[in-house]
């Protein structure tokens, strides 16, 4: 067991909308331009707001969650960041007490100090109120700040930080700015990629923030006991990823789980690209191909490379925006549909309500594989599932889809909760045995 200490403060919210990413940037920003070094987490699944948290810190951003990644896993990502690290910041997640296991939970484990954003647009002394009801709530979670979140005034503010608890540091406030935001769309924020001024937006967050957010609590020390690595189960597969402004939902811990089991990982754009890279199998991630279904449905050589791989009998694994490209024909919410690949029989049709949401698992060849699914569309298919995911409570989730060497699904799976799972797939059936082998020996 090894100790790494580090300051870290959780950065959380009485509900959803309160600008806890907005919150979590700055304050990145901040300690960057301060010459600090800075490792951002995000609590729970989520694509869109790492993207904006890695583009303001410079690091990549994993995600911390007691269900899909983990305890362990947990602990140890935690570790490795405070050896690296002058702070850590972890944006939460809905309210801070919201869900099972909710952000609070998070900072109960690991001893992280929080830090409450509290969005004071509409209220004056009420503020102090709120914070003290988060800081009783619970004996085992410690909220030790506050920040204003779209603040009128200068005088707003100081009645907001006057209403505070006497033991509740005061970090400042953000005004309210719309030069700042970040903007928005039906899946959350928008992609950082897509926001041409991030940079701009966030150095202006940055600003607005003054000298008493750089404090720092003391030191939280994060314990670790090194386990076995994984085993090279992928070894000397090629595998081939889409990534593009169509497919963009990768989880970096996933990208490092296929490379510790010996994988060589190559991207392809189904946007602009015309052909694969030389690979044995194919991921095609979640993403917004129902933004994109022109562009994807007239390069035509693609389709044609794609389909070629899948006639071969090559492993491809196609999740939620994934599965979309891989049907007949695919619907836009204005009604709009173009071709797809044609990989699996079906189409589907973006909705305008949200079609599921929520922490699944599934058991699969070598092992349950944990993740979340976050859609608006509904898929028809005649297709019947292979398998079902389900939810914590065991309710029955999304329809797993195995069609060919194609395993589809609205699930989004994170990898190293059962890396003999991922590599089942996207190996080969004459592999699978090997893969056993060595899992059970340890090689």
């Amino acid at each position: 067991m090894t100790v790494a200490r580090c300051p870290a403060l959780l950065v959380a919210a009485p509900a959803s909308g309160q600008g806890k990413t907005t919150v979590t940037a700055a304050l990145a920003r901040r300690h960057v331009q301060a010459g600090r070094r800075v490792r951002v987490f995000k609590c729970g699944p989520d694509f869109l707001d790492p993207m904006i948290l890695e583009a303001a810190s410079g690091a990549p951003v994993h995600q911390l969650d007691l269900f899909m990644v983990g305890e362990g896993e947990c602990r140890r990502l935690l570790h490795e960041a405070a050896g690296a690290a002058d702070v850590i910041l972890v944006e939460g997640v809905m309210g801070l007490f919201d869900g099972e296991p909710s952000a609070a939970d998070l900072a109960a484990l690991f001893g992280l100090p929080v830090l409450a954003v509290i969005d004071g647009s509409a209220m004056a002394q009420t503020f102090g109120a709120i914070a003290h009801g988060l800081a009783t709530y619970r004996t085992d979670v410690r909220v030790v700040a506050a920040l204003a979140n779209r603040v009128g005034s200068a005088g707003h503010a100081a009645m907001l930080e006057a209403s505070l608890p006497e033991d509740m540091r005061w970090l400042g406030f953000l005004p309210r700015d719309e030069a700042a935001a970040l903007p928005e769309r039906h899946l959350g924020l928008v992609q950082a990629d897509e926001v041409g001024d991030l940079a701009m937006r966030l150095d202006r967050a940055a600003a607005a923030l003054g000298d008493a957010a750089l404090w720092l609590p003391e030191p939280v020390p994060f314990r670790y006991a090194a386990e076995p690595g994984v085993p090279p189960l992928l070894a000397g597969r090629r595998i081939a990823v889409a990534r593009d402004a169509a497919f963009a939902f990768v989880y970096p811990a996933n990208l490092a789980c296929l490379a510790a089991m010996g994988a060589q990982i190559t991207f392809f754009s189904p946007l602009s690209d015309r052909d694969l890279p030389g690979c044995d199998a194919l991921w095609l991630p979640g993403g917004y191909p129902e933004l994109h279904l022109q562009a994807l449905s007239d390069n035509r050589p693609m389709h044609a490379a794609i389909g070629a791989h899948f006639a071969a009998g090559k492993p491809i694994l196609a999740e939620c925006g994934g599965m979309l490209y891989c049907v007949d024909a695919l619907e836009d919410a204005a009604g709009r549909s173009a071709a797809m690949l044609g990989l699996m029989p079906g189409r589907a049709t973006m909705q305008r309500s949200l079609a599921a949401l929520g922490l699944q698992s599934v058991e699969l060849p070598g092992g349950t594989v944990r993740g979340h699914t976050f859609h608006y569309s509904r898929l028809e298919t005649p297709l019947a599932p292979v398998q079902h995911a389900y939810g914590k409570g065991g309710a029955k989730g999304e329809q797993i889809f195995r069609h060919g060497a194609l395993w589809a699904s609205y699930m989004h799976h994170y990898f190293p909760s059962a890396p003999a799972a991922l590599a089942t797939i996207f190996g080969t059936a004459e592999t699978a045995g090997e893969q056993e082998t060595m899992l059970q020996t340890g090689r």
